[in-house]
């Protein structure tokens, strides 16, 4: 008697993105982080809004300095580049990167002593320039990887597992980068998925500086009772300005809402920011406004979350520069290579 077998359905083909890839095509990976990190949740909405917005992973250069937070490009979109440079020294190496290739979309992710000690110098003018770069505070306000030291974005009073009490003021990487000239800047928690999501694509729609700082307990070294950055903390005191909405240019964006309580931000490639309004008084194209509203949330002690600032029409560093269209990277020798006439006419002129 003949006996037949049933083949087994296929399994369904994994659903993919606007250009054609899987989530698997931007994973990284596995984390070495602690357990409960918040600097994963990041590489999780970073991952997430990659997908969604159908950028290349070969597209995206991803740079990092030293510290627990630049470990994290490990963790998300393996395919793509990546550079991990010296300790505060990563924003040189994304301005040489962009200079090189204007096609590429540079992500930077640092930490607070990335950017705020050591690396001090480099931030400041990274910002003032206004280079195309997603760029990226995981913030926890502690060295995580040298036992737990306070970072300068430590606040005032907060206390270390120890029992050490921070006596210095903190450092306002927002308020620095808006006054500096960043024209996307905004603060978030790591724990704040849908929040954190919508600005990561805000953040790549952008053609300039988006600067997102983004609360990260450290489950280590600073998440416990007098921590100022634990997780505890930020659920009690976190003020949002605004509910984040983030419509691509690709989405239909005919969408209603009530004129007078949105305000619709239109981005260089026709998407649109969506801020619903919480402050009705609150205008996050205003820089002063920005920079008043920061000053008055630290004397209310507030962690106030949201989009701070948003400049769509800024010209950036490559914009400033003149730089050719085409980028230098692939420039052929012929063009690049100053010819010999040239050359002596400039040891001339050095005589």
């Amino acid at each position: 008697m003949a006996t037949t077998t049933s083949t087994p359905p296929a399994a369904p083909a994994p659903k993919t993105n606007r250009i054609g890839l899987a989530v698997l095509d931007y994973k990284g990976g596995k984390t070495t982080l602690c357990a409960g990190c918040g600097h994963n949740a990041i590489s999780e909405r970073i991952l997430e809004a990659m997908y969604e917005m159908g950028v290349q992973p070969e597209r995206l250069i991803k740079l990092s300095g030293i510290g627990c937070s630049s470990k994290s490009p490990a963790y998300f979109m393996s395919r793509s580049h990546s550079f991990n440079a010296v300790h505060g020294r990563m924003p040189s190496v994304a301005t040489g990167a962009m200079l090189a290739n204007r096609n590429l979309l540079a992500l930077g992710v640092s930490g607070d002593g990335d950017s705020a000690s050591i690396g001090i110098g480099q931030f400041v003018h990274l910002m003032r320039r206004n280079l195309p770069i997603i760029y990226i505070i995981e913030d926890n306000g502690v060295y995580g990887l040298t036992k737990g030291q306070f970072s300068a974005t430590a606040d005032l009073g907060s206390k270390l597992k120890t029992g050490v009490i921070n006596d210095l003021p903190p450092i306002d990487t927002c308020e620095m980068a808006i006054t500096l000239g960043a024209t996307f800047v905004a603060r978030s928690f790591s724990g704040d998925k849908k929040q954190l999501h919508a600005m990561m694509k805000a953040a790549i729609a952008h053609n300039g500086t988006s600067m997102l700082d983004v609360v990260s307990p450290c489950v280590t070294f600073n998440d416990h009772e007098g921590s100022t950055k634990s997780y505890k903390y930020m659920k009690d005191h976190d003020e949002p300005l605004q509910e984040v909405s983030f419509v691509p240019v690709f989405e239909d964006i005919s969408v209603e809402y009530h004129p007078g309580t949105t305000l619709d931000v239109t981005m260089h490639d026709g998407s649109h920011l969506r801020l619903r309004k919480l402050e009705e008084d609150y205008d996050p194209t205003h820089r002063i406004e920005a920079i008043r509203r920061l000053n008055q949330s630290h004397e209310k002690g507030e962690v106030l979350t949201g989009v701070f600032y948003v400049n769509a029409k800024a010209p950036t560093f490559i914009d400033l520069l003149h730089m050719t269209e085409h980028p230098l990277a692939t420039l052929p020798e012929s063009v690049v290579r100053p010819g010999r006439e040239v050359l002596e006419t400039v040891m001339e002129e050095l005589r």
